[in-house]
Parts: C-alpha cells; structure tokens; sequence
C-alpha cells in the first residue's frame, strides 16, 4: 500500500483541518508514493523510538506530538532534530503526525470513555459550526471523594502515582478531562461547574489558584493520559489496514516520581 492511500485514509479519520493553527501536522517527512507494509506507532519520534522503529523495519512512522514544530532552516546531523530527519531519509521512512487534530476527533472522548463519564459535553469548543474541541467535562457513574477519584485516574490511565490540588474529602460528582497540557482549559472548566480537572502539565500557582475557586485538579502528567493515543491508534490502523503490520511502542513514561 502506498503512504498517500494510508495518509488519506488517516485524514479522513482525524482531518488536520480540525488542528489548532499553531499546530504541525500530516505528513512531515517522506514520499508520499513510498510502499507501506509496516507501520510504528509511537507518542513522540524520539531518538531512542527512531531505532526501534528501524529495527522493526517499519516504512512509517505515526506519532502524535510533531517532531517537527518549528521552521528547520537547516537541516544537518549537527542538530539532534535534523539528524532524525536525515535518518528517517536514510532509511526511507515515512512519518506523520497527528496532534490537536486528533485530540478534537478522538482524545476528547476516547479518555472521556475511559473514565466512563455521563452526559458528556465538550469543554472547550474550536469549532463554530460543529461540537468539536478540547476536553470533555461530564458526569461520574457514582458520586465520590476526590481521594477515590485520584484512585480511578491511576487505575483507568495505569498510573503509579499522580499530582492533586485540593482536599481529599471534596465532593467529586462532574469531571473534566483534558489530556495533555490542560493550564488553559482551567477557567473553562471552572465556568462548567466541574468539581475537579484530570490533565497535565500543572504549575504550583495555576494548581493553588484552581483550588482557591473551587476546582480540584489532578495532574496525570502529559504523558500519564495521552498514552492512550498509542493503543488507539494501533488498533484503528489493525482495523482499516488488515494487510499491514502494526508495530507499537512500549508504555515508557519520560519522567518518574521517586
């Protein structure tokens, strides 16, 4: 199968139309006419990802943070970005991302399902003419404590440990979701009446502030919800791609609480 079949199959799926406008996505190295029997998956195109996927011979590579956010006004192995594109050209691999793009089509709901909330409604809307966007906010099954939510967070997200703002004993019954870096979905959530705010990348000041109106949060990490993409996304191109093999990286968290 060719890369621009599987690219548009992808695009039909997660439209990089629905990416925010700072965002980089598609296909960002590689031949569009290039043949495609193995596929890697993986959450970000690290060095230490780039050999794996080589080792398993893999034509493509589909990750959800870009590699590639910025402008390269160069492109050499003197830099540690270009030597990943210097090496994925060496090897003939194709790579393409898709961030914000899927988090409006799939991520919002996909961890939103995981939490098994009702009533679901987006958070943060980025369309005007559809119910897209950023996050999701609903109601739990049963009504808890934000001491038993943290322990849904850590069993549903397979997590070890998280960061919490706010009281163990507070009541928890609406629930906000927003995977990845959720600092500016905040506000949003507090005018949503959501009792806590499960996301990443949460400073001490924007966690204190959150508390001081009311809203709990716990901080999964980045990485610690969007996992989540690498499963997904594997078992969609198993599905839509029978003939291809998928390969998928391991559950590795970049950063540990020790």
């Amino acid at each position: 199968m060719l890369c621009k079949d599987i690219v548009k199959r992808l695009e039909e799926l997660y439209s990089s139309d629905r990416a925010l406008e700072w965002d980089n996505v598609g296909l960002l190295v590689g031949r569009k006419e290039k043949e495609v029997k193995r596929i890697y998956v993986a959450l970000d195109l690290t060095e230490e990802i780039l050999v794996k996927a080589i080792e398993e011979q893999a034509d493509m590579i589909v990750t959800h943070h870009p590699m590639i956010f910025s402008p390269l006004r160069k492109i050499t192995d003197e830099d540690f970005v270009g030597r990943r594109v210097v090496k994925l050209l060496q090897h003939d691999i194709a790579y393409f991302a898709m961030h914000t793009n899927y988090d409006v089509m799939r991520m919002a709901d996909l961890s939103a399902d995981i939490l098994n909330l009702n009533c679901q409604e987006v958070l943060e809307r980025t369309s005007v003419q559809e119910d897209l966007g950023i996050g999701k906010i609903g109601i739990c099954e049963k009504e808890m404590t934000l001491k038993q939510c943290v322990e849904l967070v850590k069993d549903k997200f397979h997590l070890d440990a998280v960061q919490v703002f706010g009281k163990e004993d507070k009541h928890i019954q609406k629930i906000a979701v927003c995977a990845g870096s959720g600092k500016s979905v905040i506000s949003v959530a507090i005018e949503k009446g959501a009792d806590v705010l499960i996301t990443g990348d949460i400073g001490h000041h924007e966690g204190v502030d959150a508390v001081e109106r009311n809203l709990a949060i716990i901080d999964a990490g980045h990485y610690g919800l969007e996992h989540i993409f690498i499963r997904d996304v594997s078992d969609t191109l198993i599905r839509i791609f029978p003939e291809l093999c998928v390969k998928s990286a391991e559950i590795v968290f970049p950063s540990r609480i020790y």
